[in-house]
């Protein structure tokens, strides 16, 4: 969606003003040094827009090792209460026994304070868990107190641990940040104030 405010705020114009309202339809028979001279024109052109209207990216950088998880386990306060807000909110039979069928709901509750990113979110993160759950060979149809539920989460958390610390999955992004820094608050800009004479 970013690059396509980029394209359709900076280049669209300039592609405009230097081929005409045709600039995307194919050239009859240009050669390759006409061509490159068009594209530089082009080139340049869309430099000097983006020195008028930059266009500032974001870029970040995540790397998923286990120590988040390690961070949350270690916390017993943090890891209770984040398993009990979590778990309280699953279903539950008439009994008060929870499927097990909810532990990657309940594993995706807990993932923003064990530094994990939503289940399905990252492909390499998704295989993870899925070797996890394979090599747990959970009995999704059992239905379990919380008490096991609880137990059957936390060691579901120390596996995908002992799976990141053989293999951190890395994962950049870059996002458009659409406006420039000097414009996007006026409460930075300095005011002016007149005095009556």
């Amino acid at each position: 969606m970013e690059i396509l405010l980029v394209f359709s705020n900076i280049v669209e114009p300039v592609l405009l003003s230097q081929g005409g309202p045709d600039w995307d339809k194919p050239l009859a028979s240009e050669n390759q040094e006409t061509f490159l001279e068009g594209f530089k024109k082009v080139a340049l052109c869309v430099a000097e827009r983006l020195k008028e209207q930059p266009v500032i990216v974001a870029h970040s950088e995540n790397t998923f090792d286990g120590s988040g998880v390690k961070r949350l386990l270690s916390n017993k306060f943090e890891f209770d209460k984040t398993l009990n807000s979590v778990v309280e909110n699953l279903p539950k039979d008439k009994n008060g026994k929870i499927s097990k069928e909810y532990l990657r709901l309940a594993l995706d509750g807990v993932s923003p304070s064990a530094g994990l990113p939503p289940f399905g979110a990252i492909e390499e993160m998704y295989k993870v868990i899925g070797e996890v759950f394979k090599m747990m060979n959970v009995d999704y149809a059992k239905m379990v107190k919380d008490d096991e539920f609880k137990k059957l989460l936390t060691e579901i958390l120390g596996s995908i641990i002992l799976q990141l610390e053989g293999n951190s999955i890395s994962v950049s992004s870059n996002s458009v940040v659409h406006e420039p820094l000097g414009s996007s608050s006026s409460l930075l800009k300095p005011s002016t104030t007149e005095t009556a004479a």
